[in-house]
């Protein structure tokens, strides 16, 4: 493949008028680098959700089986916030390194970084170096999206580029269907006992350093956007006066580091209420489907690989559903702005979510109430592949997009904490303690209505210079 007569992002350029569908009139390159920075964060999903899928298992192996529920519930609470951290670091590393050095190569750096280490994660003999590898791997995580669509930002045309970051987002959800996959199959191989069930969740881990190793080559042929050229040919002009991913003028100027601020605190809403309550999903299956499983007289082993499938099966649904609802943000932003689109988002997701943990009973309520639960609370992620590269300007776009987002999970982490101590101890008296868990932390959606209002609206207007 050979784009050298195709100008790397002279799209930004094309007319507003062109009309017809938002991929009309898109060359090869732009398709280019569309799948390029949709696959790299297609793998990063992946990696993240088999971590939600293995968590639980990887915690009662490596604490003996002499662990009780409450015991696994706060160590799963300590590993996600403790991943989410190094993700938040790693984020804010990448986000600035992303505008100094270049979209492409941070990219291809993340990357390395996030496979390397998922790999590494199956060789863990104990909780707190398992907590260590989740905190490498989150390090390449947080940092690939943030170079990612500041990369597809300033290569669309800007009548594409609201759809084509949604689309990136919404098959993100890919990956974590993916990733459900994996577990059906690990499933089905310890049942056959192919595998040993209780010990899967390490080739789980062990398969999520594949498919991002090759992704790499791909990239040999990803150019720099002409914007970020552009901005660095300024920048050899007067370094002094004008700095790529210069923290300075990110904090010092009042417009950037209002619209910061902002933007933290809707992804801070968002991620405490997907990453804090939304995925954990797999232990409300536990909670629920573990003693019907005991009831029919099930050896250990065979309880686990059934969890394994059914936990499977409860991803592919949960994120089939998160597909359609990033991308109707897109449609929905386009139409009414980015503010309303938010506010919509935030509100189904806070019922979703609480009715979802009240009422999930029975297993057909997997194929209904899961993936309008999706749907609901991973639409707000597709607002923030599409409005956080609209909120600061190409020399600041990586950083700020990067803070917002991983600043914003910075905070977050304590999200699973939370949620760890609640079911471990103030609602410990319950018979199934993830519930009440699960209903109260759903308050954290009404933060992200709360700041709206300070919130700028970017519907209709080209990206900041």
């Amino acid at each position: 493949m050979a784009f050298e007569n195709i100008p790397a992002a002279n799209a930004n350029n094309e007319s507003e008028s062109n009309p017809g569908a938002w991929y009309r009139g898109l060359t090869r390159y732009h398709w280019f680098v569309f799948v390029v920075a949709s696959l790299g964060w297609l793998f990063d999903t992946m990696d993240q959700q088999l971590f939600n899928l293995a968590r639980n298992s990887a915690i009662t192996e490596l604490l003996g089986r002499s662990a009780n529920a409450d015991a696994i519930a706060r160590q799963g609470g300590y590993a996600t916030s403790i991943f989410m951290i190094g993700w938040a670091i790693g984020g804010l590393f990448f986000g600035v390194l992303g505008d100094r050095i270049g979209r492409a190569k941070t990219m291809l750096l993340t990357i390395l970084v996030y496979s390397g280490f998922t790999g590494l994660s199956a060789i863990s003999v104990g909780v707190w170096d398992f907590a260590c590898y989740r905190f490498l791997t989150g390090l390449g995580v947080g940092g690939e999206f943030a170079v990612g669509v500041a990369l597809v930002a300033e290569v669309m045309p800007d009548r594409s580029r609201p759809f084509a970051l949604g689309m990136l987002q919404a098959l993100s959800a890919i990956g974590n269907i993916t990733a459900g996959f994996v577990s059906i199959a690990i499933g089905l191989a310890g049942q056959s006992k192919i595998v040993d069930p209780t010990r899967s969740w390490r080739l789980m881990f062990l398969i999520g350093i594949i498919p991002a190793i090759l992704a790499i080559p791909i990239f040999r042929k990803l150019k720099e956007p002409e914007r970020w050229k552009k901005a660095a040919t300024i920048e050899g002009k007067d370094p002094v006066k004008y700095k790529l991913g210069s923290l300075a003028e990110f904090f010092g100027d009042l417009r950037w580091r209002s619209n910061a601020i902002v933007g933290m605190t809707l992804a801070f809403a968002g991620v405490v209420g997907l990453w804090g309550i939304g995925f954990f999903s797999p232990e409300l299956i536990d909670s629920v489907f573990k003693r019907e499983f005991a009831k029919q007289g099930l050896s250990v082993s065979e309880i686990s690989a059934k969890l394994t499938i059914w936990k499977g099966i409860t991803f592919i649904i949960q994120n089939t559903g998160a597909f359609f609802g990033v991308y109707a943000f897109s449609h929905l932003s386009h139409r009414f702005g980015r503010r309303p689109a938010f506010a919509i988002a935030f509100i189904l997701a806070m019922a979703s979510t609480a009715f979802t943990f009240q009422f999930f009973n029975r297993f057909s309520d997997i194929f209904w109430m899961i993936p309008i639960m999706g749907f609901c609370q991973l639409s707000i992620f597709g607002g923030y592949a599409i409005y956080f590269p609209e909120l600061f300007p190409t020399r600041l776009r990586s950083t700020g997009t990067s803070f917002c987002y991983n600043v914003g999970r910075l905070v977050a982490a304590v999200g699973p904490t939370v949620f760890g101590l609640l079911t471990g101890y103030v609602f410990a008296g319950y018979a199934q303690p993830i519930r009440p868990a699960g209903v109260a932390m759903c308050g954290v959606f009404l933060i992200g209505l709360l700041i709206l209002p300070f919130a700028p609206e970017t519907k209709g207007k080209p990206l900041p210079e």
